[in-house]
């Protein structure tokens, strides 16, 4: 379906979930949706004789049966999230309520809206371009309140302000450099090149700040996927319940009762974390078991982060020691529970495999080693300083793509600046990091990538 289509029919959709609540909305979005809605609407004054950004008390009506009492809402484009005219119909909550109402809706008319088409639209209208059409389901999808700010930031323009206010750089570089191309009479001078590495220069250093804090801006935004490991019966299951500080795990003194994954999402210092317990990872005959067991490595090897438990009051064994080696080069901390107890680990064979600064006693039962964990966490993924949301301007990973594709274009136009190519060659390079930027922004963007950021959004959003 082509842009053009897409903005000439009327689009429909429920937009609260559903289920039973107090109210639910059926939302219209396209030329011609206020009359579609006096077909059904009986008030006392017909919906386009209102006044924009109205409500009005009535009743739906489908064919002679009355379907709900609703309050509707009339807003004309363009200063609507659309920018085109929008229907509200507020009608009592319940899924079999809102169901009537939309097909009353759609019989007259209107098309089931895809997912996240009211904000493809807005896009599609220049109401916001593509990096705040992405802080909209980031929003949505926020869990924590620093995740939150860096969606509304975002929502609110940062982002795209920065990296228009690059291609302006760039644009009035490759400017100087054609009005050089069209006067062949007059030779480029030193100083015209000095002045082209000085932006070139400058432009560098905005794109590696950005990039610097983009592993960051993730974290922030996707929270941390974290898988808790070791051998059976050291306290993985507990360290979970005690993260949570509640009973999610059955912990018990037989190993292997763990036997598949346990997930739940956690609020930490500001960072959400996807915890995942994981079975024990031993040599095991019970198939069941087994499969618990693979599935804890395959878990252990896409994790941004991996909690290794040890138990303190044993020696270093055999299976401790694969684990270790199975982990290396992850982003590791190493627990050593147990603390209570005399400790019979030795901390220099540990030492072999894990760095001293990624190891922290706790103890669990004494409620011990939280504090200190913590701080780990965060010298391993923020270099141990506060995280904030005006850190995040980067957050999202076809930003970080496009944004190191435009750094690498800067980088060749650097070289060719300081070896003295000729001025097309400049303007090839800075034309190539316009490019790359104006993909962020949906400036420049695949049709087939637009698509697909907006699969992602839900239903009437």
């Amino acid at each position: 379906m082509n842009k053009v289509n897409q903005l000439d029919d009327i689009i429909a959709a429920i937009s609260t979930p559903l289920g039973m609540g107090g109210i639910g909305i059926v939302k219209m979005s396209g030329q011609g949706c206020i009359d579609l809605a006096d077909g059904l609407f009986f008030g006392k004054k017909p919906l386009s004789q209102k006044k924009s950004h109205t409500l009005s008390y009535g009743k739906v009506i489908d064919q002679d049966e009355v379907i709900d009492e609703v309050l509707i809402s009339v807003m004309k484009g363009p200063q609507t999230y659309t920018k085109e005219d929008i229907v509200e119909i507020n009608c009592h909550g319940g899924s079999l309520v809102t169901r009537r109402v939309l097909e009353a809706v759609l019989k007259k008319g209107a098309r089931l809206a895809e997912p996240g088409e009211f904000t493809k639209r807005a896009f599609l209208n220049g109401r916001m371009d593509l990096t705040q059409a992405e802080a909209v389901i980031d929003l949505i999808h926020s869990q924590t309140d620093l995740s939150r700010q860096v969606a509304v930031n975002q929502l609110e323009g940062r982002l795209k302000k920065e990296v228009h206010s690059m291609r302006e750089v760039i644009l009035d570089m490759i400017a100087s450099i054609e009005a050089v191309i069209d006067y062949p009479e007059h030779d480029v001078e030193e100083e015209t090149y000095s002045n082209m590495e000085q932006g070139a220069l400058g432009l560098l250093k905005r794109m590696e700040t950005l990039l610097a804090n983009a592993d960051r801006g993730k974290i922030i935004r996707e929270g941390l996927e974290t898988v808790i490991v070791g051998k059976p019966n050291v306290g993985k299951s507990s360290l979970l319940n005690w993260l949570l500080e509640e009973e999610r795990a059955i912990v018990t003194d037989i190993p292997g009762t763990t036997r598949d994954t346990v997930e739940e999402y956690i609020n930490v210092d500001g960072i959400s974390m996807k915890i995942v317990d994981t079975a024990g990872i031993r040599e095991t005959g019970d198939v069941v078991e087994k499969m618990g067991v693979e599935k804890s490595k395959s878990y252990a090897e896409k994790a941004d982060l991996v909690l290794m438990m040890l138990d303190g009051s044993r020696p270093l064994e055999g299976e401790d020691k694969e684990i270790l080696s199975f982990i290396r080069g992850k982003k590791t901390l190493v627990l050593i529970n147990k603390t209570d107890l005399e400790q019979k680990i030795s901390l220099e064979d540990l030492e072999q495999y894990i760095s001293k600064d990624q190891i922290i006693p706790v103890s669990i039962k004494e409620n011990r080693g939280f504090d200190e964990l913590i701080n780990g966490l965060k010298e391993l993924f923020f270099s141990g300083e506060r995280v904030n949301a005006q850190d995040a301007l980067l957050g999202n990973t076809r930003h970080k793509n496009a944004l190191f594709q435009a750094k690498e274009a800067m980088e060749r136009c650097l070289v060719t600046i300081r070896t003295r190519m000729p001025e097309d060659f400049i303007s090839m390079d800075l034309q190539d990091a316009n490019r790359a930027l104006g993909e962020i922004t949906g400036d420049v963007a695949d049709e087939e990538i637009i698509d697909r950021i907006f699969t992602k959004f839900c239903l009437g959003k």
